[in-house]
């Protein structure tokens, strides 16, 4: 009997009770509700991370400037600027977030993970991640995994979508899979990956979703990266033995319970918090103008 996904408590016990890994219990998951065969499930994870890794590539490459012009090539401008604020790896860290981030504001291929808007994170972790401690591919796909099983759980007592819990329940879901990812791949113990997903969930518990002129941009993209920072960070604390003192399943709790306690202009509708300041409403008004394209009306004379 394969686990449902209704609580970090649970899955740990079916962990321990079958002499799993945390991602076999994924495996097991797709196996029962989608009738999923394994040589497919793994193609399909290493077809996801490879269109992770393109985008990061891409948005460091190419051309990333949106309709609105709100996004231009700013994860470049991070990549290369000569001053590093903390050390490279962490300049890598927030541009390849960034990176990500930006191409799907500019229309291109990314995958939501757990969503389009938090597209960034997953990306940017896991490329950081593989390329400072030398991981193989195999071992991310299964880090992917355990990410997918966090959001499962999420999923069940709170909520992904910004337009229902805030921002917290994108850039925060995504943080959490991939804070619990980090420690997963690094070796660390099912408590200690459980912990990183707490403590990811408490540092951004109320975050408000607030897209400036309902365009997927601003603040989005910079929420990426921040978010980004904030998984390793969960992920250092966690793998350090720090407990998170508030259990997980508590944690994911009060994220849903806070985002249905949210008014609803802070939840994806343009209507409070970034979107409603002045240069908010200025650029909403200037982009929505600019969109509009004016038909000719066959009834009027040339």
């Amino acid at each position: 009997m394969n686990f449902l996904f209704d609580s970090f408590v649970g899955w740990k016990s079916h962990c321990e009770k079958n002499q799993i890994g945390l991602h076999q219990a994924v495996l097991e998951y797709e196996f029962s509700q989608k009738n999923g065969i394994e040589e497919d499930i793994w193609l399909g994870l290493q077809k996801a991370y490879d269109v992770m890794k393109e985008a990061v590539e891409i948005g460091l490459s190419e051309n990333m400037t949106s309709r609105s012009g709100m996004i231009d090539n700013g994860a470049k401008k991070v990549f290369n600027h000569p001053l590093t604020v903390l050390s490279l790896d962490f300049q890598k860290l927030i541009s390849r977030a960034l990176a990500a981030k930006e191409v799907n504001s500019c229309m291109g291929r990314v995958v939501a993970a757990p969503t389009a808007g938090a597209s960034g994170i997953l990306p940017g972790v896991l490329y950081t991640l593989q390329e400072i401690h030398g991981l193989s591919d195999q071992k991310i796909l299964e880090g992917l995994l355990v990410g997918a099983g966090i959001a499962l759980i999420i999923e069940q007592k709170a909520s992904l979508a910004g337009a229902v819990g805030g921002c917290q329940a994108e850039t925060g879901s995504a943080a959490a899979m991939a804070s619990g990812a980090v420690v997963y791949c690094l070796g660390g113990s099912i408590d200690q990956v459980f912990n990183a997903v707490a403590i990811t969930i408490q540092c951004m518990l109320g975050l408000v979703c607030d897209p400036v002129a309902g365009l997927v941009e601003v603040p989005c993209v910079v929420r990426n990266a921040s978010a980004a920072a904030i998984a390793f960070s969960s992920a250092q604390i966690a793998i350090s033995a720090v407990n998170s003192v508030i259990p997980v399943d508590e944690c994911i709790e009060a994220m849903g319970e806070i985002g249905s306690s949210m008014e609803s202009r802070y939840k994806e509708t343009a209507m409070g918090g970034l979107a409603a300041t002045l240069t908010g409403q200025e650029i909403s008004k200037r982009v929505l103008i600019k969109d509009i394209e004016i038909l000719p009306d066959e009834n009027l004379p040339e």
